[in-house]
């Protein structure tokens, strides 16, 4: 699909293609077939559309009369169980009936069995039709296309959902359609402006299940998005709208919006620094930058604790203001608050500064006697970790290096910060408790070793 230039540089989002979206106007419509006795032990969740325990042939014979009627039996087979009856493509399709407080057959669950239907037919139309189309959506898709601009164009980038009227008549598949769109996480990736402070660390999408209101089109591939409910997968991070089969083409490089991260602490690192495009998360900086202009020589600096609801008053500020967070001396005199918060943030991220797939190379690395061998051993676990991960570590290392050297004032070394940050950096996956108990001394002996050996290891 060609994109096409225009005068000035301004951005313009490519055409939607209208094949899938014609199709989904042309699917049949739902049929309730009505049963006109009354059916003893009908479940309250079903409605007139219920029949009771009929035969497949009756079934098959009150469905005759028309594509997309439907009714509900229970089987005869296994009794106590449901079967939604469904017409289409001249023949009568029979699917196992669920209920949960929701109606569902699949992993869509609805909140009526009309809507059931509705989205089962439109599911059933288009992937009968246009089968071929569907599985080469993928190829050649506009998401490759969309280069960078400038942040300051954005705002004037509204976006613009096509109606039913706009639709042109449909032509052969492939054909594109005349509907244009204002894309909107598309267009925010278009219009980001790369920087020189901030190195493009690598993000994986963080894809969920999403309903869109309305008429939507993947993102990836620029095709409709089909169906009632769940027509497509969302990122959460950064607002990308596609295909749940066009999720696992799209490339590792999300970029977070601050309108979708909102908050700072509980946030995922690598999700954090990208949105905020910063090299390390703005916690870490400002509070170490807090820390070693007046509290280097505090008499036992991290290890003890500042006022638990102050720490709780600095989490709220961050997130709330985010690097605009006042944490200076004339809000927060103790600096034990500081430091506290700086430890809290780091026991609040949902993956651990070192995570949880590295961990198992870091505590084998600290089990070496030989200390060139842990060193290189350190050396390896390293390269595991995502780079936001490993530059946030450094940073952090070469912090408490400077604390360990202020130690006759503060009374802090390498190891005892090592039993401060050990479990606060790092976290057994899954062990059972005897194992995570164990392990506590060697979290210790890693730290302990990243403080000593910082200058070599990074």
């Amino acid at each position: 699909m060609a994109l096409h230039v225009f005068e000035n540089d301004e951005y313009r989002p490519p055409v939607w293609k209208s094949y899938l979206y014609q199709l989904q106007q042309e699917a049949p419509h739902p049929r309730r077939v009505t049963c006109t006795c009354e059916v003893e032990n009908r479940p309250k969740y079903y409605g007139r559309e219920y029949h009771g325990m009929i035969s497949r042939e009756e079934a098959d014979q009150l469905l005759s009369v028309a594509e997309g009627s439907y009714l509900i039996r229970e089987s005869q087979r296994q009794p106590g169980t449901y079967t939604l009856a469904l017409r289409f493509g001249n023949q009568t399709r029979n699917f196992r009936l669920y209920y949960d407080g929701k109606h569902f057959v699949g992993e869509k669950r609805f909140e009526s069995i009309h809507d059931l239907v509705t989205d089962g037919l439109i599911t059933l139309y288009i992937e009968t039709k246009a089968a071929e189309y569907i599985a080469k959506m993928t190829i050649n898709p506009i998401y490759e296309h969309v280069g960078y601009t400038t942040l300051n164009r954005e705002p004037t980038l509204k976006k613009h959902l096509p109606v039913r009227e706009d639709v042109p008549d449909r032509g052969p598949p492939g054909e594109e359609g005349g509907l244009e769109e204002r894309l909107t996480s598309l267009v925010r990736r278009a219009t980001l402006k790369e920087t020189d402070r901030a190195p493009k660390y690598e993000k994986v999408h963080n894809f969920k299940v999403h309903t869109f209101r309305g008429p939507h089109w993947c993102e990836y591939c620029a095709n409709f998005m089909w169906g009632l409910i769940a027509q497509g997968v969302k990122c959460a991070d950064c607002g990308l709208n596609v295909h749940k089969q066009c999720s696992k083409m799209v490339p590792n490089d999300c970029k977070p919006d601050l309108k979708h991260v909102r908050k700072v602490y509980s946030c995922d690192l690598t999700t954090l620094v990208k949105a905020h495009n910063t090299k390390r998360p703005m916690v870490v900086d400002m509070c170490i930058r807090e820390i070693e202009s007046r509290g280097l020589k505090s008499e036992g600096l991290y290890r003890v604790s500042g006022f638990s609801e102050l720490i709780e008053d600095v989490k709220l500020a961050f997130d709330r203001d985010g690097e605009k967070a006042d944490i200076s001396v004339n809000v927060y005199e103790d600096i034990n608050i500081i430091t506290g918060a700086l430890k809290l943030y780091f026991r609040d991220l949902p993956i651990p500064v070192i995570t949880y797939d590295a961990y198992p190379r870091f505590i084998e690395a600290a089990k070496h006697t030989d200390p060139d061998e842990r060193l290189e051993a350190l050396h390896e676990a390293l390269k595991l970790l995502p780079p936001a991960h490993c530059e946030t570590l450094r940073f952090l290392m070469a912090h408490l290096k400077r604390v360990t050297q202020n130690e006759k004032e503060n009374l802090m070394n390498a190891e005892n910060l090592g039993i401060v940050f050990g479990p606060t950096l790092m976290r057994a996956p899954d062990l059972d408790a005897m194992t995570a108990l164990n392990d506590i001394r060697y979290q210790r002996q890693v730290v302990e070793s990243l403080i000593k050996n910082e200058d070599v290891l990074f």
